[in-house]
């Protein structure tokens, strides 16, 4: 893997193996880790419409993620955990 020397303002250098991101950016390279879902594959999940979906994330059953173009994303854990109590409610 390349690594980047960045070198700070009182000159002190360090290596690093991602290029520096902005920091808005920042959270962005940690969710490229984590699985996210569309609504329309939570929805799919649930056999609910997505509009479902994007009402339980307002009521905060779900927590919703952002994308930069505005789109709701869901934590695939976190989708998986809250099908699995509903599960466990129905019976």
């Amino acid at each position: 893997m390349k690594a980047i020397k960045i070198i700070g303002d009182d000159g002190s250098t360090r290596l690093t193996p991602f290029p520096p991101l902005p920091l808005r950016f920042e959270s962005l390279r940690l969710l490229a880790f984590e699985s996210l879902l569309t609504p329309a594959e939570v929805a799919l999940m649930f056999r609910v419409d997505p509009k479902t979906v994007t009402r339980w994330a307002k009521e905060g059953r779900l927590t919703s993620i952002r994308t930069p173009g505005g789109h709701r994303r869901y934590r695939k854990n976190e989708v998986r955990a809250l099908l699995r109590g509903s599960a466990g409610s129905a019976t």
